[in-house]
Parts: structure tokens; sequence; C-alpha cells
């Protein structure tokens, strides 16, 4: 083992991100701003862990004056979250802005600039109006995508001269294939017709959203927020390889191809028409996102996944599922995140960067999530009370420098950002997988104290200097 030290570019981002509804609560919102994800908490409370969610969160939303400060403490360049469409809006028809709510970004935004920290705002992170849901069926319509670009078109009048860097959407796949794919969260129905029409649509608002920010001639950039799992083949065999592409095909490149390429893969398209999948979409529409592609994509990237050829037959009666084509494989001996039953392995920045490099143009983009949920973690308390989280500080330093030795090699990587700031909720786990810089202590008000990684990123962000020790599967 080696001990190098990298330094850190002068322009590179070193930063972290969270969303609105994983973090503000409920306070203020008014009847009918319920979004998706409370929509799903108030039915199904139960499957939320020790019944934790977005009621009250971190209660960031009275509280961001003092995590901002714990922002600038912590070291971060820059700070991605959403804003809430659900409560943004009063009357999402007419796109009639709450200004309420609409007046916290305004203070929110105006005390990270006086703190020198860059906001970056994603305009939908899961916060879909939950009666747009009831009424339209959500991005299954194509009504809502009407109503999603009149509610961006307020966003960009109100903020576009203070905030240069927006993204479409965050994690757009995640939804529809936990609901529709898998029919594993509320409202439980699977229907992969459904899942393939909401994200046509969604990437079909990613489109006509970019087309509206040029079209304003808004300054800086504008982009999306993709999840996609580096997918690896058991084996070199054909079989396996041809399960790991298909794998590919149906959960990364249809988001990726259209937003970056401008098209969804002709293998994609074939296949859904075999297996009779019927979504509804136009040349006009095709088109349309052929015309608008992104200027840059954010990667959320935390595990890789692991697929091998499909070793039973599909029951005849079973509705087609991208499953057909594969089977989930776990490599013996790997190295493992035990709290959240994850896989670790840091190539997956460098081969993701090296992919986007290779095929998609060496488009500008950076880590957009990266981060280790860990249960338990008061368990790692000094005399203090310090969390003393020397697991996450291996974690982002592997990680950071697989990151870094892409871009090294000529990768167009803007940066990296942690998920996440703080200890926030997340879908069923609620607070049981801690992930922040910062910790959230429910026992205590929701009391916020700094990790030592929150330190130890403070030190890294002054210095621009990242060392790391080296084995030999890192070199």
């Amino acid at each position: 083992m080696s001990t190098v030290i990298i330094t850190l570019p002068d322009d590179f981002i070193l930063g972290a991100a969270a969303s609105a509804w994983q973090t503000e609560g409920w306070s203020g919102k008014k009847a009918g701003q319920d979004s998706y994800l409370d929509a799903w908490y108030k039915n199904d409370r139960h499957v939320w862990h020790n019944g934790y969610g977005p009621a009250v969160a971190t209660d960031f939303i009275n509280r961001y004056k003092e995590d901002v400060a714990l922002m600038k403490a912590a070291g971060l360049t820059h700070y991605r979250t959403s804003i809430n469409w659900s409560r943004f809006i009063t009357d999402y028809e007419n796109a009639v802005v709450d200004e309420e709510y609409a007046a916290y970004y305004d203070s929110l935004i105006n005390e990270m600039q006086a703190q020198g920290i860059e906001v970056m705002l994603c305009l939908e992170h899961y916060e879909l109006p939950a009666v747009l849901m009831e009424k339209y069926g959500g991005w299954g319509a194509k009504q809502v995508v009407e109503l999603y670009l009149r509610y961006a078109g307020k966003v960009f009048e109100r903020y576009a001269e203070k905030v240069t860097r927006w993204f479409t959407f965050n994690e757009p796949i995640v939804v529809q294939t936990r609901v529709y794919l898998d029919a594993i969260r509320w409202p439980y129905e699977q229907n992969t017709a459904k899942w393939m029409q909401w994200n046509h649509h969604k990437n079909l608002a990613t489109a006509k959203v970019v087309k509206l920010f040029r079209e304003k001639g808004y300054r800086g950039t504008i982009g999306t927020i993709l999840n996609p799992e580096v997918t690896y083949p058991r084996s070199r065999a054909p079989h396996d390889v041809l399960a790991a592409e298909r794998y590919d095909l149906f959960y990364n490149r249809v988001f990726l191809d259209p937003a970056i390429l401008g098209a969804y893969p002709a293998e994609l398209i074939a296949l859904l028409a075999k297996h009779q999948v019927r979504w509804d979409y136009t040349p006009d529409e095709l088109q349309l996102i052929a015309e608008n592609r992104v200027d840059e994509v954010g990667i959320n990237l935390y595990y890789p996944h692991r697929v091998k050829a499909p070793s039973r037959a599909w029951h005849p009666e079973t509705p087609f599922h991208p499953a057909f084509y594969y089977e989930h494989f776990e490599l013996p001996g790997r190295r493992m995140n035990k709290s959240r039953g994850w896989e670790i392995q840091p190539r997956i920045i460098y081969d993701m960067a090296m992919r986007l490099k290779n095929e998609y143009g060496n488009i500008p983009w950076f880590v957009a999530e990266s981060g280790m949920g860990i249960e338990n973690e008061a368990q790692f308390k000094n005399a203090d009370g310090e969390i003393q989280d020397d697991y996450r500080i291996e974690f982002i330093t592997e990680h950071l420098y697989q990151t870094l030795k892409a871009r090294a090699e000529g990768t167009n990587c803007q940066g990296y950002m942690l998920w996440a700031f703080t200890d926030n909720v997340s879908p069923m786990n609620a607070f049981k997988n801690r992930y922040g810089l910062i910790e959230i202590d429910l026992e205590d008000n929701r009391a916020r104290r700094m990790k030592k990684s929150a330190h130890w990123y403070r030190r890294l962000r002054n210095s621009r200097q990242l060392m790391v020790n080296l084995d030999d599967e890192m070199k």
C-alpha cells in the first residue's frame, strides 16, 4: 500500500445534497398541497421506519439559517436541493404561486449567497402534487407535463437571476419503477405500460423545460440528475453480457440516451413492442426531445448492480417485466455496507465517467450523490458526544479518488457532492440509516451536531488536498 496526495482543481465542486420533501417538514403547508410522498405517508405510514416521514423531517423550513451556517462550517462550496412543486403552487392548473412558500426560498437563497455557498435547484425530487396523481394519474398524463412546464416557468421567473444551475428532475425513473414495475410502494400496481409512459413523459418534460429555459435566454445551465446503476455481468459469457446490456437498456439508457443524445435506443423501442408494452408517443414529441438536450448531468452513484442470464422460465401468465431478461447476481466476497445491504465498489464512479466520455460525448457532469448510510450511529460517539464516522471518511476518500482519477484522464467531471448534508428522511427507511455530515438528534428536538466527517470535509475544502492510501485494486 502506498500513500498519495491529490490536489483538487480550483473549480472542482465539493458539496452536498438534499431535497425539499426530505428536509423541510410540513410547517406552513396548506390544505391540498400534499405531494406524492405526503400522500404515500398518510396512506401507508406503517411501512415507514418507526413511523417517521416527511411531516417534520429535519424542520429545515424553520431552521435553514442554522443549517446554512453548518453548511459553511462543513466547507460546502455548493448545495443542491429541490423546490417542492406541490408547495410552490396553490392552483396547479393556473400556476398560482404560494407567496409564503416562495418567500422562504427567497430568504434561503439570499442566506446561502451571503455565506458563499452556491445553490443548485432541482424542479422535481419525487414531489409530484398528489392531486395530479389523483386527477390525471400523475406522469401518465400529458396534461401533467404541461402543468409542470407552467410551474417551471414560474420558478424561473422568480429565481433565474440568482440561480444559474438548474435540473429538471432528480432520479426520474425511481417512483414509477417502485410503484408500477415492482409494486413495492403505494399505490402498488404492477403495470409496465404505465411505467414506460411515466418514463416518456418525464423525458418529454425535460425537453420542454430545456426549450423554455433557452428561449427565455436565462443565464446558466439546465440539466437533469440521473441514477444509472453501473451494471456488471456475472461473467464474460455472451448470455451474461446480454443480460447486463438489457438491464442497462431498461433502467439506465431509457433516461441517459434521450437526455444526452436526444433519442431512445432503437433496441428499447423494439423490445417494448415485442412484448406488447404500449405507450403513447408521437413523432413531434421525439423531435422535441432530439432538439432539446441537456447542458449537463448529475449522476447519483451508490453501488454497483450485478446481473446474470435468467435461469428460470417466465410464467406465461405473468405480465412482461424487464426481469424477463436477467436475474440479480451477488458477487461472492463482496465488500458490503451491512446497514444498507449495498455493495461498496468505488470504481463505479470511474467506470461511469469513462462511459460518459466515450459514449455520451464527454458531456459536463458531476457526482450528484454519493454516500454511506449507517444504522445506529450513536454507538460511534466519543466522550464529547461527537460521532466518529471514520467509515464515512474512508468511503468519501475512496469515491472521491475515483472521481479525480477519471477527471485526470479527460472526463468532463465538475465535482463531487455527498448525500447528504444532514441526516434526513428517506422513503420507508426514514431516519434508520444516517447519511449526513451533520447529525440530527431525534431525541433532542432535532438538535444538529457536526460529525467527525464534517470537520474532515471542511479541512479538505480548505486544503484542496486529498490523502489516499492506495492498495493494488485502487491503482
